[in-house]
């Protein structure tokens, strides 16, 4: 699903033309009109996202941002205030409030719906790292974070001169190491650094700009790098095209050098979540619950993240999908070709199956040949579509095997199956995977490389 937006705004009319907007683009939309009842409402329906009046009859929409990240429940719900001048003060009340952005009411509708695509994007990010991260808790393997924190690295690429005087306030504010480079060197300067930046701010000028942002996000040393691009506030083009490429933040060239500051320490702070996060699901993980043929998670650690997922479906009220996969006949390749052929097939499918999901989708080994997937969010047209996919993919071409010219050609039966509501989570997740489980079967008995969905998903 696209996700749940909540719009808290006391005018009637500003209330309906964000709705038709994010309707229009499929998001779940739920309304409140002050800031007693966006609360209520942020905690029952479990947004995704927040769009704020600053105006808000009640507290007002900054206050209602302090509240929202100052609660457990609420505090991962990204925030997006609106007023009817975004002046750098503005910005920067807005950012000292906890939220993630202040834009203009009336503004540039495409950049406005880059912006939300953005928000949702790294909203999603973080919770898909905290639910996996929660259920190595669960297992025992969550290690406390390490005591010793590395100084943040900044680098601030941008014409000469200016370059100069945005770092200064960033020195200032963060502290650590930050570091100037114009444009044209950018990425020559990033292959022959150590270690890469946290952040990256960068001046967008034109197409060039751009370019670069792209190569930022491709590369692994910046890949997960806070980036936050500066453009010229009269080509609102530039800035939703670098939202949609990657850019964590966009702001109006020359910001003032307090927002600026605030920007990248925000930036330099979910880094390091981010970075935490991964690294303790790696290091508390990869020998306890990973499979060691293919790399994919085992059943150990699928079946309570699947029960993870079902409470959060119970909370948010969205629904998700399982499906239960297993290669045909796959005793034949083993008693034909040997059992270093077999686990050729294994790895070669268990890649196809991760290369065509969803970051926030689980795919485990949970068998012999059998493989588990669990989608959150998802309901059953996006998930009939993901198995037919997968499905697809592994019978589109052989499988080569090392040392020979010849492949091995093989299919996938999928039994898919999508949760019901008014269960409890821990049925919710045992039915469900029991129904994905049964209509397996029925693919099998049905003549295998198909998908079936389970009867009461259908």
């Amino acid at each position: 699903m696209p996700g749940r937006i909540l719009i808290a705004d006391g005018v009637a009319t500003n209330r309906i033309s964000l709705k038709v907007m994010l309707c229009s683009a499929s998001y779940d939309v739920v309304q409140a009109t002050d800031t007693a009842q966006a609360l209520k409402t942020a905690r029952n329906c479990a947004p995704d996202l927040a769009i704020v009046d600053c105006d808000l009859p009640g507290e007002g929409g900054l206050a209602l941002c302090q509240r929202l990240k100052a609660q457990a429940e609420t505090a991962d719900i990204a925030v997006l205030v609106m007023c009817g001048q975004a002046t750098p003060e503005a910005r920067l009340a807005a950012l000292a409030a906890g939220a993630e952005e202040m834009l203009e009411k009336g503004m540039n509708r495409q950049l406005f719906m880059a912006r939300i695509r953005s928000l949702l994007r790294l909203s999603g990010q973080e919770r898909e790292w905290r639910l996996r991260t929660d259920t190595a808790a669960e297992l025992g393997f969550h290690d406390p974070p390490a005591t010793f924190v590395q100084e943040p690295g900044v680098l601030v690429a941008a014409a000469p001169g200016l370059a100069e005087e945005w770092a200064a306030p960033i020195v200032g504010a963060v502290g650590g190491s930050v570091q100037t480079v114009s444009p044209d060197d950018l990425l020559d300067h990033l292959s022959h650094s150590a270690p890469p930046p946290d952040v990256v701010v960068l001046a967008i000028d034109g197409a060039q700009g751009l370019n670069l942002l792209a190569e930022l996000r491709s590369r692994a040393e910046t890949r997960h790098a806070g980036i936050i691009t500066l453009h010229d506030p009269a080509e609102p083009a530039h800035m939703a095209a670098a939202l949609d490429l990657g850019a964590s933040e966009t702001a109006p060239a020359g910001p003032g050098s307090q927002e600026l500051a605030a920007r990248v320490a925000r930036q330099i702070a979910r880094k390091a979540r981010a970075d935490r996060l991964r690294n303790t699901l790696h290091d508390s993980l990869k020998l306890a619950v990973t499979d060691p043929l293919t790399g994919l998670y085992n059943r150990r650690y699928a079946l309570p993240h699947l029960a993870r997922v079902a409470r959060r479906a119970e909370e948010t009220g969205k629904p998700f999908s399982v499906m239960v996969l297993d290669l045909d006949r796959f005793k034949t390749v083993n008693d034909r070709h040997g059992h270093a052929a077999g686990d050729a097939v294994l790895k070669e499918i268990a890649r196809r199956l991760k290369d065509n999901l969803r970051a926030e989708d689980l795919v485990a080994r949970i068998g012999g040949e059998e493989f588990l997937v669990v989608m959150p969010d998802t309901g059953l047209p996006e998930a009939h579509a993901a198995a037919e996919r997968l499905r697809r993919v592994t019978e589109a071409r052989p499988v080569r095997l090392p040392g020979r010219d010849d492949g091995i050609h093989v299919t996938l039966s999928v039994g898919l199956s999508v949760s019901q509501p008014n269960r409890t989570p821990s049925s919710r997740a045992r039915e469900v995977f029991e129904r994905a489980d049964r209509a397996l079967m029925g693919a099998k008995v049905g003549g295998r490389n198909q998908v079936t969905i389970a009867r009461s998903a259908a």
